[in-house]
């Protein structure tokens, strides 16, 4: 799903390097979950490619001090100098504790708001403006639905979920202003009969068109595809579960991240400390869409990502009131994805049926 491309011509200097740098990614689930895990697994296969570079691994390391353990043996043992916990619940406590440990090893973990002044220089943040693939998701979505019942099966309500479910519903409503969206909160990222069940459950609702945020989206593909539904994906492409149901998705391409905070390490160069990108820096990127997709959804979501890929569309501006009347953003206000009001997003739009 990750192109291997990205991995040639500019890495080729490397090769003269006396020894390689060790670099470590940990994973919270399996590797091949299609879903989360897969498209950081598949991006630190390209990594491996990279002249200079050898690359250990762990997955299925749990959000508890087991991942301490982990860190603390790729770098004792394998001399890793470059860390990428890749889960969400690793920073804090833990890579901040591995980083006041082991002040020169670089820590770059995903998602977590690393802030100046707060954090450890050798320990930065990456992430990707995937709502900008999930508010296209939801322009499909709102074209392909006739009950203009979306469901969004989701792990905790954190602010990159909120965000995710914000602007699928969005660029749904941009379809049909009103349609809705509703939400079941599973608990974890990976609770697979939980997640079974939301989706049967949003099912008998009438939902028709699914997406989700959690680790691994198979189960709910799966599911409800087996229920007659249409999915847009996450994270990786599910298409092969279910190529009669699999609209689109919003997939992400962590190569991008990976290679600027790869190389700062191997030039000596200082810590990328907060890393942000979304389709227009390559960090995320759309599937291709399914046969079914009809002209009219395909034309109306190829004309807004052409205005994210010129910085041209803001998903979130005034006016934009929260699923309980109050204005979460007053009318002549424009949050644009750099802006860290967005990381700490904490409400569920107008449409969305949940709550936080």
């Amino acid at each position: 799903m990750l192109g291997l491309s990205m991995a040639a011509g500019s890495w080729a200097s490397w090769g003269q390097a006396a020894s390689p740098l060790t670099v470590g990614f940990i994973y919270v689930g399996a590797k091949d979950d299609y879903g989360y895990n897969q498209a950081h697994a598949e991006a630190a296969a390209v990594v491996k490619t990279w002249p200079g570079i050898k690359v250990v691994e762990e997955e299925n390391v749990p959000e508890t001090t087991a991942v301490q353990k982990t860190m603390q043996g790729m770098i004792v043992q394998d001399g890793a100098k470059l860390l990428f916990p890749t889960s969400f619940g690793y920073f804090d406590p833990h890579v901040l504790a591995m980083a006041g440990k082991f002040p020169d090893i670089r820590f770059a973990h995903c998602g977590g708001l690393w802030t100046e002044g707060k954090h450890p220089k050798n320990v930065g943040s990456f992430f990707g403006y995937i709502d900008e693939a999930q508010y296209l998701n939801g322009v499909i979505a709102g074209h392909m639905s006739k009950s203009k019942k979306l469901g969004f099966v989701a792990a905790k309500p954190i602010p990159q979920v909120l965000r995710n479910i914000n602007a699928f519903t969005l660029g749904a409503q941009s379809v049909h202003p009103d349609i809705t969206c509703s939400v079941i909160f599973t608990g974890d990222w990976s609770m697979p009969v939980k997640e079974a069940e939301a989706t049967n459950s949003l099912a008998d609702q009438g939902v028709d068109v699914f997406t989700m945020h959690v680790d691994g989206p198979k189960v709910i593909v799966e599911t409800a595809a087996k229920r007659g539904k249409f999915v847009c994906g996450y994270h990786a492409s599910q298409a092969k579960l279910a190529p009669q149901a699999y609209l689109t998705g919003a997939e992400w391409n962590w190569v991008t991240p990976y290679k600027q905070i790869v190389e700062a390490a191997k030039n000596g160069q200082p810590h990328p400390n907060f890393v942000r990108g979304g389709l227009k820096e390559g960090f995320v990127k759309a599937s291709p869409y399914g046969a079914m997709v009809s002209e009219a959804a395909r034309k109306q979501a190829e004309g807004i990502r052409a205005a994210m890929l010129k910085g041209a569309f803001d998903i979130f501006k005034g006016e934009l009131k929260d699923n309980t009347g109050k204005v979460v953003i007053p009318k002549g206000t424009v949050h644009k994805q750099t802006d860290v009001a967005l990381e700490g997003m904490n409400y569920l739009v107008t449409g969305v049926i949940g709550k936080v």
